[in-house]
């Protein structure tokens, strides 16, 4: 009994001299620590948007499973350049089309990646011979692992709209590694907040020619505020001014001015409940010059305005899109889902 109590304290004498070290670390074995809890790369700064040359490095590179329709392929490679953070990558490929332009279309908090495995969505999204490209963003779906249900997307907000920014980048660079794709001109849609990581990628990165993008986040004292998305039990906490300028930095609406070399589309819905249409509009109002802007009165509008892969013709068509492919047209046949409806799955 005497020795299991004296193991006892020793245990308990060890912790507490751990922790009482813990302040005299150095940096590099602080951001270590952190990198194995968070699987942030130790090296990956989150306090810059654009990626510096070596900071992140793809180590691994999975083929997973293929398919092949009349129109076009499909294949899932898993791509990690983080600890403890696979990312599920879809490559859909038009057929016909020896190296196609490319277009990423990142679906906001909470979607998942059900989509990319459909295949009238497949059809619709490489209609015209443009390759799409899918993946979720941090702290979203098979990326959400390992951490205290308190801390989800919008609480560590800075982390996952960064990390996502990065793992644009990254996207780009493993398929331009892979030589089987145009990417003189990449254009990328987004939807909710995968719209705000669309608008701060094509910032930073200049290989992102056009963007468009639906009812994006941002405009954030106002978003936090009102946003339908955010409890209202949590909701003072992202309202206080420490969080608020952990985000100050990160407002499309600072972003977005700046875009006067790329092709810009903002859509928003009216009765939009995650970004209100008041917000929505202080967000356009950012705009460039060369920005198209716009407004459905509802989702039900959306729909009839942009069913049947019309939703996808505006970014496709910024990037020369080979329109001789055979499957420009044919792709947009069939009873299968509006894109507009699968925006809310």
């Amino acid at each position: 009994m005497k020795g299991l109590l004296l193991l006892t304290l020793c245990f308990f004498s060890a912790h507490l001299l751990g922790q009482d070290t813990s302040a005299s670390k150095t940096a590099a074995e602080q951001n270590a620590e952190i990198a194995k809890r968070t699987g942030i790369a130790p090296h990956e700064s989150l306090d810059s948007l654009a990626l510096a040359p070596g900071q992140l490095a793809a180590k691994l590179v999975i083929p997973g499973e293929t398919a092949s329709t009349d129109t076009f392929t499909r294949e899932l490679v898993q791509v990690q350049w983080r600890f403890m953070d696979p990312i599920d990558l879809y490559v859909i490929r038009p057929k016909g089309v020896a190296k196609p332009h490319v277009v990423l279309y990142l679906y906001g908090y909470p979607t998942e990646i059900p989509r990319f495995r459909d295949e009238g969505y497949c059809q619709r999204i490489t209609s015209g011979g443009v390759a799409a490209i899918g993946f979720v963003s941090a702290m979203t779906g098979q990326r959400y692992h390992d951490r205290p249900m308190k801390e989800w997307f919008v609480s560590e907000l800075p982390e996952a709209l960064t990390i996502s920014v990065h793992d644009v980048q990254m996207v780009l660079t493993y398929l331009q590694k892979r030589g089987d794709f145009d990417l003189s001109d990449v254009g990328i849609f987004g939807q909710g907040s995968g719209g705000t990581i669309a608008l701060l990628a094509a910032s930073v990165d200049p290989r992102v020619r056009a963007v468009d993008v639906l009812d994006p986040w941002g405009d954030w004292p106002q978003w936090l505020a009102k946003s339908g998305l955010v409890p209202d039990r949590e909701r003072d906490t992202y309202l206080k001014p420490a969080f608020l300028a952990s985000v100050a930095p990160l407002d499309p609406t600072k972003y977005l001015p700046k875009l006067t070399q790329q092709a810009v589309r903002l859509q928003y819905r009216s009765d939009d409940p995650v970004t209100p249409s008041d917000v929505a509009a202080n967000i356009a109002s950012a705009a460039p010059p060369n920005a198209k802007v716009v407004h459905y009165a509802s989702g039900k509008d959306l729909y009839t305005q942009t069913s049947g892969g019309r939703l996808f013709d505006w970014i496709k068509n910024q990037l020369k899109a080979d329109k001789s492919s055979p499957y420009s047209s044919s792709a947009r046949a069939g009873s299968a889902a509006s894109d507009a409806k699968r925006l809310q799955e």
